[in-house]
This record gives structure tokens, C-alpha cells and sequence, in this order.
């Protein structure tokens, strides 16, 4: 249990001198979508209503909040939604709910509908506009949706696991048609500034390269690598580098490559496909857990806080200094990469 003394000011939400304890929210996702919200959705809608508590959803994020779009959650209104990608919610973003206005917009429009407490599912810019609404009167709780993992103050997001498996199932096919034409595949993989995916997918698929933006590349190291690995007999004749999406470029790196090598380049870039598909069963599991526990929170009067994984755990923790906190690169697995490239 929490110790409501030991809350600071801002997140212990207190009525006609009583705790608000929750008994109407409303769940939104918010953002670009991720697998696996349908089971964070699923998870804090039967949870609430487990608890006594009515549950609406906010179709299309704060949009939606501002034009008071919502539907009736039940039980049956979630089911068969877990292993379905994207979000059922749908999302959206609002220009005008990052105002001032669209804030006490929104909070005008939660005290209309009998909210006592938001579930936001969704990235970083979709918390900062649950601790504005928190700030305003309305406990809100945040749970990481986001295929990037770049949440500074948890070590999994929601998405992320399918994410990284979608790109890994992409790019093994493209190995077959790389390797049938002695062709270099500059693969360019989702994750925003963040190079996590681009990491563990280039781990994944065995390949010989991959650049991102949290550590400083060559290319005459790469081009020297790749011409070394061809020289030698039986030597590789294929190649696949992993680009993350933040370096951009991907078509220089290419022409650049192709100029130094002689071998010949070609530039995939795997886009959104890698938020669709059926969410992973860490991914389903994990949501689940972080949507039951957002619940639990509101339930006893608590918000402005985010939930995340710490040391393999949900925990929950202060907004703003969850988003003030700066995430670690996975700087050990980056190495081992390069040691095992070749």
C-alpha cells in the first residue's frame, strides 16, 4: 500500500476535504500507436470494473477528450481486442490541447462527463499533457506506449518487443533476396532518436553494421570491414547494415557504401509496418500489468505519475521527474554487436 503522507503535492487528489478515490475514468491513447495497447486497454478497463468503477473511452486522444468523444466501456466491449494491433481507441494529436486553454478545455469537459481520473497510454509528449490535466485537477496516469522504448524512466515500453520482432522477421527476408544478387542492404528501422531497436534487430538478423546516433560511426571502417570479408575465400558476398531511423540519411550512407566497396547498395526503409501486427505475448503481458496497476493507482486517490519497469518490476513515479530522467544506451550490447559482427 502507498503511504499518502510520503506523496508529493500535486499527486495525492483530495475532494470536499476527502480522497478522490475514482469512480468514473476514462482511458485515451494518444500519440502514434504501438501493439499492445489493446491489452493495456483491455487490462484497465476490466480492472476498473472489477473495482466498482464506470469506464469510458476517449476515442482519438485529447482530440477527442476536447470534442467529449466517448464510448461506454464493459467487459464485452474489450474482449477479443488483446491480440489486435494498433489501438482500438484510436488515436490522434491535439495542437490545441498543448495551449492553456485546450487544458482547462479538457478539464471542463472531464467534470462534464463525471471523470475522476484519465488512464493516458502513449509516449512522452502524450504524459507531458497528463501532467498539464493533472496539474489542473484531474488525476491522470501514464502508462508507455511506444514502439521507440525511449521513455527515459522505464526500461520497456509497450510495442517495443513486436516492434523489434517485426523488423527482425523483415529483414530476414530481405537477407534471402540480398544474398541472391551480392547486394549490400541498407535497412533503415523505426525508434525516433533511439537507437534500442536498431541494436537488438541488427544483433538479431546477424548483421555486419549498424549506426545510430547515440554512438559515432565510420563508414571507410565499414567499407574497409565489408571489403575484408569479401576478400578472404568463401568470403560474404552480402551484406545487411541496420540504419537507425534517427541518423536519417540512409540513401548517402548507400551512395557512399556502393562508391567505396563496388558493391552494390539498396536502401529499405521499413516505416510503419513495424507498428502493426499482432502484439508479442511479453508485450500483451506487460501491458496488461502496467493497466492494472494504473487503475490501482486512481482507485486510491493517485496522480500525475507514470507507470514503468524497473528491475523487471511495475513501479510507478512522479511525472515530471519520470520525464526528466535520462534513459542509459545499451552501450555493453552494442559492443558485443561489433565484436560478433564479423
Amino acid at each position: 500500500m502507498f503511504d499518502y503522507e510520503k506523496l508529493p503535492e500535486g499527486q495525492n487528489f483530495v475532494k470536499d476535504g476527502e480522497r478522490l478515490m475514482a469512480k468514473k475514468i476514462g482511458i485515451l491513447t494518444s500519440g502514434g500507436d504501438a501493439p499492445g495497447m489493446n491489452a493495456a486497454v483491455r487490462a484497465a478497463t476490466r480492472a476498473a470494473i472489477s473495482k466498482g468503477m464506470e469506464v469510458v473511452g476517449i476515442q482519438r486522444g485529447y482530440e477527442g477528450l476536447l470534442h467529449k468523444d466517448v464510448v461506454e466501456m464493459t467487459s464485452r466491449t474489450v474482449s477479443g481486442i488483446i491480440q489486435i494491433g494498433g489501438t482500438c481507441l484510436y488515436t490522434a494529436r491535439s495542437p490545441e490541447f498543448r495551449t492553456q486553454e485546450g487544458v482547462m478545455k479538457g478539464k471542463a469537459a472531464c467534470e462534464e462527463l463525471g471523470l475522476e481520473g484519465i488512464v493516458v497510454i502513449g509516449g512522452d509528449g502524450s504524459f507531458r499533457g497528463a501532467g498539464d490535466l493533472s496539474n489542473a485537477g484531474i488525476p491522470c496516469i501514464g502508462i508507455p506506449g511506444t514502439i521507440d522504448n525511449d521513455i527515459q524512466c522505464t526500461e520497456y515500453t509497450i510495442g517495443y518487443d513486436t516492434a523489434m520482432n517485426t523488423a527482425m522477421e523483415m529483414i530476414d527476408r530481405l537477407r534471402d533476396t540480398a544474398q541472391s544478387h551480392d547486394r549490400c542492404s541498407i535497412v533503415e528501422v523505426m525508434g525516433r532518436k533511439a537507437g534500442y531497436i536498431a541494436v537488438n534487430v541488427a544483433i538479431a538478423v546477424g548483421a555486419e553494421a549498424v549506426i545510430t546516433l547515440e554512438r559515432p560511426y565510420d563508414l571507410d571502417t565499414i567499407a574497409a570491414r565489408m571489403l575484408k570479408a569479401k576478400s578472404i575465400k568463401n568470403g560474404k558476398h552480402h551484406f545487411i547494415i541496420v540504419v537507425a531511423e534517427g541518423v536519417g540519411q540512409a540513401e548517402n550512407i548507400s551512395r557512399e557504401l556502393q562508391e567505396k566497396t563496388g558493391i552494390e547498395s539498396r536502401v529499405t526503409v521499413l516505416g510503419h509496418v513495424q507498428r502493426g501486427g499482432s502484439p508479442t505475448l511479453r508485450d500483451r503481458v506487460i501491458a496488461t500489468e502496467m493497466g492494472y496497476h494504473a487503475v490501482e493507482l486512481l482507485e486510491q486517490g493517485i496522480g500525475n505519475r507514470i507507470v514503468g519497469l524497473k528491475d523487471g518490476k511495475v513501479y510507478d513515479i512522479d511525472l515530471q521527474e519520470g520525464l526528466a530522467m535520462k534513459k542509459p544506451f545499451i552501450n555493453d550490447r552494442y559492443d558485443i554487436f561489433y565484436e560478433t559482427a564479423y
